[in-house]
């Protein structure tokens, strides 16, 4: 299998992975708005997509984050989707795509690559543990939506503009 760096014009591949990923995870099975997605974020450099081929098929989709560590004071990479089509899984193409993620995250100056999965993802939990990851007994996670507070925000933003005040 050979992994490459997904450009531009990889995103059609790319998405119906992510789209799969997405569903894996309770999310609708969208071609065209994750196709949006990776395409916004390639062209804006803003994540690392990765492709793992196996001949011509794509049968792997990985995609980074790079970030920092502010308690590291470093740099880290966030590798926050991981997916390998069903008739490659056992294959080895998540080694693959675990390894070049690593190796690049170590050539980028990275000093970690830190992931998560759902409680239930025992196999994935099992690739993870055996890849040298660690799950963290040190922290815990938290996740609050702000969407219906950024669109009062953004009402506020919008009638302040109309008073003069910036």
């Amino acid at each position: 299998m050979t992994v490459i760096r997904a450009e531009l014009a990889d995103v059609l591949e790319a998405a119906q992975l992510f789209a799969a990923y997405r569903e894996f995870y309770g999310a609708p099975y969208d071609v065209s708005a994750a196709g949006a997605f990776l395409a916004s974020r390639i062209v804006r450099d803003e994540s690392i997509v990765l492709l793992g081929l196996d001949d011509d098929e794509v049968v792997g989709f990985a995609q980074i984050y790079p970030s920092f560590s502010s308690t590291r004071l470093s740099r880290i990479w966030v590798l926050n989707d991981l997916y390998v089509v069903e008739h490659a899984r056992g294959t080895g193409a998540v080694d693959e795509l675990l390894n070049t993620v690593a190796s690049m995250a170590a050539a980028a100056g990275a000093d970690a690559v830190e992931l998560s999965t759902a409680h239930t993802n025992t196999r994935a939990q099992a690739v993870y543990e055996r890849h040298g990851y660690r799950l963290d007994e040190e922290y815990r996670s938290y996740e609050k939506s702000v969407a219906t507070l950024r669109f009062v925000w953004e009402g506020q933003v919008d009638e302040r503009s109309r008073r003069g005040i910036e």
